[in-house]
């Protein structure tokens, strides 16, 4: 026999805690009472289950958002009157709100990392504007950790071909009709439309990019297949976008205070 507190429904105050935790309006709380009241048993231990999880997720997100304010914290300098005045400013206290609003950190352990460092770099750096920080926020959000890994190897490797970059985090050869060399061409493409990478030009002293002259071939000799997903000629290089993001978001300021991160002991 089942015992009767795996059976019982969370109290309806408890419902609604979870509930505003969550963001949640208050009256869905009610809305849940009512719904609960019409549940058989099974339903009912289905329930708990759920709301057990949830609330379970709802704390190690509150987890990991205390250690990354702590790590932070634990990162900057606050004797220097520069840092401190910056991390007093309401334009520094609105990009912690909006990290912390939009959390992305519960994805992954590494996501939680960049962010951390974005947040931390962003108090003891001016290399951009607060506009380019709120961005780079964004793109912890958008993007995967595959394209933190081709970002993190164009950075490395200055001048690297897509075949070179698919070697270096660590895929091995594909089919070009693969579902594999599609996603690979779909991060290539989202990191140069969103001014991350770029195929490498040469430039004259103003900055501009210089065409490349046209390839002739003969008549006859053109290739009859679309170039690879995976090329070995064009070589790629991060953007000034892309340099300031792993300046932001690779680079790891040293901890200034021992601390004990209890996410890495769970």
């Amino acid at each position: 026999m089942e015992d009767d507190k795996e059976k019982s429904l969370p109290k309806p105050s408890k419902i609604r805690r979870a509930l505003q935790l969550a963001g949640a309006v208050p009256e869905v709380g009610g809305i849940f009472s009512l719904i609960a009241s019409r549940w058989s048993e099974k339903e009912q231990a289905r329930a708990n289950e759920f709301f057990r999880a949830w609330v379970q997720m709802l704390e190690d997100e509150l987890r990991e958002k205390e250690a990354t304010i702590i790590e932070i914290m634990a990162r900057l300098d606050l004797q220097d009157e520069k840092i401190s005045a910056r991390v007093e400013s309401p334009e520094y206290q609105a990009l912690l709100k909006k990290t912390f609003r939009e959390w992305a950190g519960a994805e992954s352990e590494s996501k939680r990392v960049l962010i951390r460092n974005i947040i931390s770099n962003a108090a003891a750096s001016t290399l951009t504007s607060d506009d380019v920080i709120r961005m780079f926020l964004d793109w912890i959000k958008t993007f995967s950790e595959m394209h933190f890994q081709i970002i993190g190897v164009v950075y490395n490797s200055n001048g690297i071909t897509r075949g070179e970059m698919w070697r270096q985090i660590g895929k091995e050869a594909v089919r070009e009709d693969s579902a594999e060399a599609d996603l690979f061409k779909l991060l290539i493409r989202d990191l140069s439309m969103g001014s991350i990478i770029r195929q490498h030009r040469e430039t004259d002293y103003h900055g501009n990019q210089i065409k490349k002259a046209p390839k002739r071939t003969q008549k006859g000799q053109a290739s009859r297949t679309m170039k690879s997903a995976f090329d070995e000629d064009e070589q790629y290089e991060l953007t000034d976008l892309g340099q300031q993001f792993v300046h932001y978001a690779m680079n790891e300021l040293a901890a200034r205070i021992e601390y004990d991160d209890p996410l890495q002991n769970t």
